[in-house]
């Protein structure tokens, strides 16, 4: 059997009318904070969920320099990077039929090694995560950046593709109710680990819409 070729897989071969463009992939890695990074270390897969965030045309993912599957993907091995978003459970009237909004995205490449002030790299991946907050605390040490490696996955055409899902179920064949169950993620209350008044920016996740 043949292996699999890049056209084949820059393609959507179930429900081609699902897929999205640009504008969409941006929208799902601005959104989603954790992302699964795979590839294959000596000849097996190799899979880990990971904070990630979006810089412009590239994703920052970070690590401990001691980490040794990061070295391994620093070195040139083809990853990918996933993201999924679930936007709700669509009810049918039958099991079969039952299905997901959602909107997903998938990013081919290599990832290389951020050596051009990866402080930058590091406030933007925290500013994803706790916006404001890399203007409330002192700035990295030279000590920490150097226990943290930072790698960028680039953003090229041909080496991404998303797909996305919405709306109702399709018209019910019996009597019964069918709809949507929208899903979203909240933030609970913040709880303290220190005394002193909760920061803007952490307050601000819990008020954002």
């Amino acid at each position: 059997m043949g292996g699999m070729t890049a056209d084949a897989l820059n393609r959507l071969h179930r429900k081609p009318d699902r897929g999205g463009d640009r504008a969409l992939l941006d929208e799902i890695l601005d959104e989603v904070k954790v992302g699964t990074l795979s590839t294959v270390v000596d000849g097996l897969p190799w899979s880990v969920p990971m904070l990630f965030a979006r810089d412009g045309d590239r994703i920052l993912i970070h690590g401990s320099t001691g980490a040794g599957a990061l070295r391994h993907v620093a070195t040139g091995a083809p990853v990918t990077l996933t993201a999924f978003v679930l936007d709700g459970l669509v009810v049918a009237d039958t099991l079969f039929d039952h299905s997901a909004n959602y909107r997903s995205a998938v990013v081919r490449g290599t990832l290389d090694e951020v050596d051009v002030d990866p402080s930058h790299a590091l406030d933007v991946l925290s500013d994803k995560l706790i916006p404001g907050r890399v203007d409330e605390v002192r700035a990295h040490t030279g000590k920490e950046i150097a226990a943290t490696v930072v790698l960028a996955l680039a953003i090229r055409d041909g080496q991404w593709i998303t797909k996305a899902r919405s709306g109702p179920p399709g018209e019910p064949s019996e009597p019964v109710w069918t709809g949507v169950v929208p899903t979203r993620i909240v933030y609970g209350e913040p709880v303290g680990a220190t005394d002193g008044e909760i920061p803007a920016s952490v307050r601000g996740l819990t008020t954002r819409d």
